[in-house]
């Protein structure tokens, strides 16, 4: 066994084994894998490993459609084989919402040219014959849709990891794991230590232990989950060819042939927890008793859609773990608060997936940063926040709702409230709705009396629709107050604090106190990691503002750059609470509230100070996300409450009042503005998302400045434009495919929201640059329906930033 490594991965399950051929197919060689029983030992072995190609997320689409591809591949080159059966699936809408998700993926697989498209109820049955497809509305098929053998998948991983000089040493438990103060890290085993530069956690069912190790804690929870195999079943026996499988998610149950029977899995919603305090060190390839009550509302389910599974006896019944994070989707990427630790662990779908991880996963730590934007996927998205209580509370919703659609702008409620702030109960009060946004509370949207307190979910304009427009355009009108508080907020002072923010931001950095300036912060491949806002306090004094959801990703970024001696950089995102303040008479409400002079010529546009508004310290910067006059206020978080009835006071004589995300999201895409981890990210360049000119080159080093300088040249590849839509009933959200009316593939909407104040549907979206011009007439894919819209010239609001600035 080797005494060094580039990586050592924990965990010979589909995906440590992906992980280590894909990183052996990168180029690294001196890697080793550890696993503690027999390869796919704990929930790989007993999987049902279906592969489909489409999600709701178009990156994660793209990803299962290389693993799917990514099987034939690998048999090929190592002469393994994977047990592929591709007979295609089918994908079933009993309902108008799901008819709505069916079409949206497949107006997105016509954009990436994936093979999935309707069918007629007379070509679905000649396709499986043994389907009743009475009542459904709407019929997909993918043709490449299937199933593999997860024994056989796993061992052809391994085997192209060994031929490209990867060990793998099975009955190999690791019992420790140090990390060194170069960054590298000991690996403890029976067999030796191992000195790595990377540690990989795959450990599967065992991640926890596996992190724990380390002094990490993971948000994860293992389940049961039942599905079984029916007895020959003699219309597939006199069959010449292999069923397609079926996704009837409306039923929620899934269904493949098996042999010559079928195979029936459920997620049932009287579900149960497995292994809470810890998964057994003993445990392998056992399975858990047979309990079938708990699925028969699914079974049912399944036998009125195909009546043969109800004369057909059952062969055997699975009934093993599962271990899964708060959302249901993987724990990927480095620990932000580690060196060299990466994670890959609470994967349900993992043999539509396995690839796709395995390559984004390898090319993270080795190039520094993968080739997709997957922060839906990062490990960065939870906190500590995330507790076991929380996890129990969102797994138990994940699998219960396992099927159910993900709906535009959705909140779940399960596990919350986790974190709030002093207005949460004053805000409640005043008929708010709240969201999520890293664990924290805040207000969507309020409520008046006698409207609803809890809001719709759906594809077309839901209950909220109208409360949002009277918010929206009070503050056009008047003014608005809006909770920022989730704002991430950091301060960083000391005699070096310049210095080491111009060595973190691609713009230079205020020069004088009260300066603000803008600035992206480049990834390691020349896109758009960050977008931020520094203010200049004093000499050695900085408030930096950024991605509230986004502050443990960021954290990666601000420890790649060292501090100057004597200089302190401190997260202040709980320790401060903030509004935003904004519309033509914001500066009135404010005025009221202070003896300061807040008129233009003494606060101009872009600048902060400290100011006393009704008795309360808050930092103010004259900017606002609305497009609107406005101030965003920083006040201590035990003045929150003051200043919110404060303000909330001061606006009620002049029309003004409370104001909640959704109104916000409207406001700046009708300003066309950009928001982070929507327009700007790692996959844009910052002349594709319009942030060039916020990038000086001649003034010295920065974090990934070269990475930038070598893409600075290229053409843009894409433009970020502003879309009016006609559309009536719906709006788009983010993700709806853009066409050129002939049909060409243009681009793709990275937020769409209904603009009140300028009364049109409008979408800030991504399309090619060399295909579409200012004017031009571009279909957009709402509801899976192709939508005519006109890309705008200008932002539909204040073009020239006279309500800004004035």
């Amino acid at each position: 066994m080797r005494s060094h490594a580039q990586a050592v991965v924990i965990g010979g399950g589909l995906i440590g084994c992906s992980i280590l051929y894909h990183l052996a197919k990168l180029g690294w060689t001196e890697i080793v894998l550890l696993e503690r029983d027999e390869l796919t030992s704990g929930s790989t072995w007993h999987a049902a490993a279906n592969i489909h190609g489409l999600h709701d997320s178009t990156n994660i689409s793209r990803l299962q459609h290389y693993t799917m591809a990514l099987y034939k591949e690998l048999e090929a080159e190592t002469g393994q084989g994977c047990g592929i059966f591709q007979p295609g699936s089918l994908y079933l809408a009993q309902t108008q919402e799901r008819e709505h998700q069916l079409r949206l993926q497949e107006a997105k697989a016509r954009r990436y040219a994936m093979n999935f498209y309707e069918v007629s109820r007379g070509e679905a049955e000649k396709l499986h014959p043994l389907v009743d497809f009475s009542g459904i509305r709407c019929i997909m098929f993918e043709p490449e849709g299937g199933n593999v053998d997860p024994s056989g998948v796993t061992a052809a991983y391994a085997a192209g990891a060994r031929q490209r000089g990867a060990e793998i040493h099975r009955f190999t438990p690791v019992t420790g794991t140090e990390a060194q103060p170069d960054g590298s890290w000991i690996v403890r085993t029976p067999k030796g230590d191992i000195r790595s530069q990377w540690i990989v956690n795959a450990a599967g069912l065992w991640a926890r232990e596996v992190a724990a190790m380390a002094g990490l804690s993971l948000p994860l929870m293992p389940t049961e989950h039942q599905y079984f195999v029916t007895q020959t079943i003699p219309e597939i026996a006199a069959l010449d060819r292999r069923l397609p499988s079926v996704a009837d998610r409306d039923g929620e149950y899934y269904l493949r042939q098996e042999g010559l029977g079928l195979l029936v899995g459920a997620y049932e919603r009287d579900m149960r927890f497995w292994a809470e305090e810890g998964t057994p060190a003993n445990f392998g390839h056992e399975l858990f008793p047979d309990d079938l009550t708990r699925i028969e509302d699914n079974m049912m389910r399944a036998i009125e859609r195909v009546p043969v599974l109800g004369s057909t006896g059952i062969r055997r019944v699975i009934n093993g773990p599962m271990i899964w994070s708060p959302d249901s989707a993987v724990l990927f990427g480095p620990v932000p608060e580690m060196k060299n630790y990466f994670c890959c662990n609470g994967i349900i779908p993992g043999f539509s997936q396995s690839g796709g991880m395995g390559k984004l996963a390898a090319e993270w730590m080795i190039e520094g940063e993968p080739s997709l934007d997957m922060f839906a996927w990062d490990l960065a998205r939870f906190g500590a926040w995330a507790d076991k209580a929380f996890t129990k509370a969102r797994v138990r919703d994940q699998y219960g709702h396992r099927f159910k659609i993900h709906f535009p702008n959705e909140e779940r409620s399960a596990g919350r409230p986790v974190r709030t702030r002093p207005a949460y109960a004053m805000q409640q009060d005043m008929g708010a709705v709240f969201g999520l946004n890293f664990g924290w509370e805040h207000p969507l949207w309020f409520a008046a009396e006698g409207e609803p307190r809890e809001e719709t979910a759906g594809f077309t304009r839901q209950n909220w629709w109208e409360p949002v427009g009277r918010e929206a355009r009070m503050l056009r009108e008047h003014a608005g107050i809006i909770d920022i508080s989730n704002f991430a907020k950091y301060e960083v002072t000391g005699p070096g604090a310049q210095a080491w923010l111009d060595a973190l931001f691609a713009n230079r950095m205020p020069d004088r106190t009260g300066q603000i300036r803008l600035t992206p912060l480049i990834g390691r491949r020349g896109g758009v990691a960050g977008d931020f806002t520094v203010a200049r306090l004093a000499d050695d004094s900085y408030m930096v503002f950024g991605s509230g959801m986004a502050e443990r990703y960021h954290q990666r970024f601000f420890n790649a750059v060292p501090l100057p001696e004597g200089t302190l950089f401190r997260s202040m995102t709980q320790a401060l609470c903030g509004f935003s303040v904004a519309g033509p008479k914001a500066r009135a409400l404010l005025q009221g509230l202070t003896f300061e002079d807040l008129s233009n010529g003494s606060f101009p546009f872009m600048q902060a100070r400290h100011l006393n508004l009704a008795g309360i310290e808050v930092v103010a910067l004259r900017v606002s996300f609305t497009g609107d006059l406005g101030w965003e206020l920083h006040c201590r978080t035990g003045d929150q409450e003051a200043l919110y009835r404060a303000l909330l006071a001061a606006g009620k004589e002049l029309g003004a009042g409370p104001v909640g995300a959704r109104a916000m999201t409207s406001l700046r895409i009708e300003k066309g503005y950009g928001s982070w981890g929507r327009e700007y990210s790692p996959e844009y360049w910052p002349q594709e998302s319009g942030l060039a000119r916020l990038i000086k080159l001649d003034k010295g080093e920065f974090l990934n400045r070269d990475a930038y300088v070598a893409i600075a040249g290229n053409t843009a590849r894409d433009r970020l434009v502003t879309l009016a839509i006609e559309t009536e009933d719906a709006d788009a959200t983010g993700g709806e495919p853009v066409f050129l009316p002939d049909g060409t593939p243009l681009g793709q909407v990275s937020s769409g929201s209904y603009g009140y104040w300028v009364g049109q549907s409008l979408a800030l979206a991504y399309v090619k640059a060399d295909l579409a011009q200012p004017g031009d007439v571009v279909t957009v894919a709402i509801l899976g329906t192709s939508r005519k819209a006109r890309i705008l010239a200008e932002p539909a609001f204040d073009p020239g930033g006279e309500r800004l600035r004035s």
